[in-house]
């Protein structure tokens, strides 16, 4: 049963879930030709498409199920964390199968290996809250989940849509390697 303090968070993060779904499929169908492409970074692209997909998925059907009267999130919970483990399977095997795992890769590799961590604890918190219905603190943990779920889906699609990166390592670097204040990108000064 889902305790009344997180039922209004379960509504709102449905239709949350619905709207960055829907995004997704936006995204995706203004990378159609990249993705259909038949190069290792196609194949990234449409990995991680999916990881985006399956993460937005899993956020909307827990949401949409817990909103159901009855004992429905466990076992919810317990389905989707089971399919997302698979997903993440079948990309890891999917990126060994074209030999893809390499340094370059590795980012993807640990990514995925996180989104199974988030599966794995969702269908460890799906199979208390079954055993145990009145076990708020895995619905709690089912809730954060969701959360998580929907960071993984907004990261994946950023980078699907290959939105500008900005990270420490890289900014440091750029650093050390040119002058401050100067543009490393147009090399120009900065105004």
């Amino acid at each position: 049963m889902v305790p009344d303090n997180v039922h209004d968070f379960f509504i709102t993060s449905g239709g949350a879930a619905g709207a960055l779904t829907g995004l997704l499929f936006v995204a995706i169908s203004v990378s159609a030709a990249r993705l259909q492409q038949r190069t290792a970074d196609a194949q990234l692209h449409r990995i991680r498409a999916s990881a985006s997909l399956t993460a937005f998925t899993n956020a909307l059907t827990v949401s949409l199920f817990s909103l159901i009267p009855g004992h429905k999130i466990g076992p919810t919970a317990c389905v989707v964390g089971a399919l997302g483990l698979l997903f993440v399977l079948a990309s890891l095997l999917s990126l060994l199968r074209r030999g893809n795992l390499h340094w370059r890769t590795a980012h993807d590799a640990g990514f995925m290996l996180g989104l199974s961590a988030v599966f794995a604890v969702q269908f460890c918190a799906g199979i208390s809250v079954w055993v145990h219905p009145g076990d708020s603190g895995s619905v709690d943990t089912i809730a954060v989940l969701v959360v998580i779920c929907f960071v993984v889906g907004i990261a994946r699609a950023w980078e699907l849509i290959r939105g500008p990166e900005i990270g420490l390592v890289q900014e440091l670097f750029a650093f050390v390697r040119g002058k401050p204040g100067e543009n490393a990108d147009a090399g120009e000064p900065e105004p």
